[in-house]
C-alpha cells in the first residue's frame, strides 16, 4: 500500500503509482493549489517528473482520486496535465474553446468536487487565445457562433487604452483574462453547490491565465474578479 504523502512539496509528483483516496483526502485545497503552483514551475525549469505511465494507467485503472478539476481552452498548446506537470489520476480536465462555463461544464465540475472529492477547481485562459479574438470580430460560424456569444460579455468588461482589435495583442489577453472572471463569477453564481463547498473550506475556486510564450500559469487575485464583474453591471 502507498505510503500517505508527507506534504504538499510531494503531492502530484509519483512516477509509478496514481494518487489513493487516502492520499488525496489528507491534502487541504491550499495543498493542491501549491502543488499545481510548483509543477507549473517545474514545467518551466524542464525539470518535470519522469514517469512511468503505463504504471500510472494500471494503478488507477480501477479507481480514480483526481486532487483538482481544471476547465481551460481546447488549444492545442495548453495541455493542463503537462503544463501543471501531474500524472494520470491526479487531475479532472475538462477544455473547451474559450474555456466558456456552461451548464454541462458546471454539472462535470460538481461532479469531480462533490462526487469525486477534487479539492480544487482551476479556470484557465491563455495568451493569444482565437477563440477570443473570433469573439471580437464577431466571427459567425455553425455552432461556433452561439460559443463566441458567451464570450462577449468580457469584451464589455474590459477596460483597455489602446486599440480594441483582435490585431492587438495585449488587448485580446485582457480580454482573456477578463472571460475568466467573469467564468469564476459565473461558477459561484450558477453553481449554488460549488460556491457552498468553497464557502465550506472543501473546495477551492481559482482563475488563472497562461502565457503561450513563457509557459507561465498566472493565478488570479479575487479582487480583480469583482471587480469585472462590477464593469459588467
Amino acid at each position: 500500500m502507498a505510503r500517505p504523502l508527507a506534504s504538499s512539496a510531494q503531492a502530484l509528483t509519483q512516477a509509478h503509482g496514481a494518487l489513493t483516496k487516502e492520499q488525496r483526502d489528507r491534502l487541504t485545497p491550499t495543498q493542491v493549489l501549491d502543488a499545481l503552483t510548483k509543477g507549473n514551475e517545474r514545467f518551466r525549469s524542464g525539470a518535470m517528473v519522469s514517469r512511468d505511465y503505463r504504471a500510472q494507467q494500471r494503478a488507477s485503472a480501477a479507481a480514480q482520486y483526481p486532487a483538482c478539476v481544471t476547465l481551460g481552452c481546447v488549444d492545442s498548446r495548453v495541455p493542463a496535465e503537462v503544463i501543471f506537470d501531474v500524472g494520470i489520476g491526479d487531475m479532472f480536465s475538462a477544455r473547451i474553446a474559450g474555456n466558456i462555463v456552461n451548464d454541462d461544464l458546471l454539472g462535470s465540475l460538481e461532479f469531480a468536487c462533490a462526487v469525486a472529492g477534487a479539492k480544487a477547481i482551476v479556470l484557465f485562459g491563455h495568451t493569444a487565445c482565437g477563440a477570443v479574438k473570433g469573439a471580437i470580430d464577431d466571427v459567425e460560424m455553425g455552432n461556433l457562433t452561439g460559443l463566441l456569444a458567451r464570450i462577449k460579455p468580457a469584451i464589455t468588461a474590459t477596460k483597455f487604452s489602446g486599440e480594441a482589435s483582435s490585431k492587438d495583442a495585449a488587448y485580446v489577453d485582457e480580454v482573456a483574462r477578463t472571460n475568466v472572471l467573469l467564468g469564476l463569477d459565473g461558477i459561484r453564481r450558477r453553481s449554488p453547490l460549488l460556491a457552498d463547498l468553497e464557502k465550506k473550506g472543501t473546495i477551492l475556486i481559482v482563475g488563472g491565465m497562461y502565457d503561450l510564450r513563457t509557459g507561465a500559469m498566472d493565478f488570479l487575485s479575487e479582487g480583480a474578479s469583482q471587480s469585472a464583474v462590477q464593469r459588467l453591471r
